[in-house]
């Protein structure tokens, strides 16, 4: 790894990616591959089923539609990139490239927080305010719910993102992860980073600290509730309900929190790699394995279409 003149600016990164599996690449590629195939045809199942089927058009159902579409466009950004990588011995990206690979991680990610945060709102509302619950979450709301979410998600990264285009980067040039991320390019700067990895840590801790804070106080409430439920069955239904999503979460604040709330530039390469395949190719599986192929409403429609498809195919 040479260091290159002060004076100069590097235009390219080099994403390390595994280096010491170079005998494996071929196998990492085929299970990478079909994992992301998975990913997008599960995530596009559950957009398929939730828009045909008018009884999941509920918003439950229309924040579940949402995360799909994140997740869809959130794996798009670092997979295939990582796919390419793993066939190709330089791996580069170019440092623009890099940091709008780096801005589209963070935005979707946090997007992603927050339609995590107003899923748990709306169990909220369906659980300890029952009565309540149609006369507050309309259509027009829960849309405007995501629409705030997703604009909220584009603007969170904005000034990292602006900060760090502005650090001088005269080498070295190689990042020790598979795909492109703020602290890792934060520490190729040659400069003093101290306050952009300050800022990296208050705007990371702010918005997983506050979405997580707000999914824990319904929780704990959503869980009182259910306790309080004499009906056994009631208790199982209510708490089915909401496992899923809790699993969800707990996965995806779980796998952030490891990988940004810190002050230190890096743990060890083998921590920030893990942790970031997590983060960016492990996570994302709990969606379509658990809102599509555990939820009982969307194997109900799947079993219905696949049934009506025999059907005609008999009557041909």
């Amino acid at each position: 790894m040479e260091r290159i003149s002060n004076d100069t600016r590097i235009s390219e990164i080099i994403l390390i990616g595994f280096p010491n599996l170079q005998h494996l690449h071929v196998l990492l590629f085929i299970v990478l591959l079909i994992i992301y195939l998975f990913l997008i045809c599960g995530n596009a199942v559950i957009l398929l089923v939730i828009c045909r089927e008018r009884t999941l058009h509920s918003p439950m159902y229309f924040f579940i539609a949402a995360l799909s579409c994140l997740e869809l466009g959130y794996t798009a950004i670092t997979i295939p990139k990582m796919l390419a990588d793993l066939l190709d011995d330089e791996k580069k990206i170019s440092l623009n490239g890099c940091l709008v690979q780096a801005y589209f991680l963070h935005a979707l990610g946090a997007a992603e927080c927050y339609i995590l945060t107003m899923m748990a709102y709306d169990r909220y509302l369906a659980i300890c305010k029952p009565l309540m619950y149609s006369s507050i979450m309309t259509a027009h709301l829960y849309v405007r719910l995501v629409a705030y979410c997703c604009v909220g998600g584009i603007l969170s990264p904005v000034i990292e993102t602006i900060l760090i285009s502005l650090l001088p980067f005269c080498g070295p040039n190689c990042i020790e992860n598979v795909f492109c991320d703020f602290p890792p390019l934060i520490s190729l700067a040659c400069t003093d980073t101290s306050f952009y990895i300050m800022v990296e840590f208050i705007v990371s801790s702010f918005i997983i600290l506050l979405t997580s804070a707000f999914v824990l106080f319904s929780y704990i409430r959503i869980i009182h509730i259910i306790l309080r439920i004499k009906s056994k069955d009631g208790r199982q239904k209510a708490f089915s309900t909401c496992g899923a999503h809790l699993i969800v979460v707990t996965l995806f604040f779980g796998s952030i929190g490891f990988m940004y709330i810190r002050v230190t530039k890096s743990y060890s390469v083998e921590y920030d790699r893990a942790v970031g395949l997590t983060y960016a190719v492990f996570t994302p599986l709990a969606n379509p394995i658990i809102y599509g192929l555990r939820n009982q409403e969307i194997k109900k429609f799947l079993s219905k279409l696949v049934s009506s498809r025999i059907v005609i195919k008999k009557q041909k």
